[in-house]
């Protein structure tokens, strides 16, 4: 089953945030199958912008980070296609058109769990299912990957 990342956990990760977020993020990461695992395109550009200009980091070491997490997961292109549904998502279900171009990147891309903590948990768009790792009650999906 794979499993596409959005911004948020990423940030939190990259240890932007509450500590219990951060934390959870990393044990996140750490246990999920990297060849299970797919970032949008979107969600590293979306990264970088938070790095640089809410963490105030220098964009040059910023880069590195963008491009390690590059290395070590697959990441995935924005298609027209992917554009298109984005669209349709967000008047559709009145998301932000950025949240739904990522939705739409990890459904294209045969994702079964999309874990982000912006999207409403248990969302569920052409066989994706949004899942808040943070939430109080653990996705049954999401504990069948960890357990894996």
């Amino acid at each position: 089953m794979r499993v596409a990342l959005d911004t948020n956990i990423l940030a939190y990760a990259e240890g932007i945030g509450d500590k219990a977020r951060c934390a959870v993020a990393i044990r996140l990461i750490e246990r999920l199958p990297a060849e299970l695992v797919l970032l949008p395109a979107q969600t590293l550009g979306e990264l970088f912008r938070v790095l640089v200009g809410k963490a105030k980091r220098e964009a040059r070491s910023t880069r590195e980070a963008i491009m390690a997490w590059g290395d070590s997961f697959e990441v995935a292109d924005s298609s027209w296609s992917a554009f298109q549904a984005a669209i349709d998502l967000a008047i559709d279900h009145r998301l932000q058109i950025w949240d739904a171009l990522i939705m739409a990147v990890a459904a294209e891309n045969h994702c079964r769990l999309l874990l982000s903590e912006d999207l409403q948990n248990g969302f569920i768009w052409r066989g994706l299912t949004v899942v808040n790792p943070f939430a109080e009650t653990t996705s049954p999906l999401l504990e069948n990957i960890m357990a894996s």
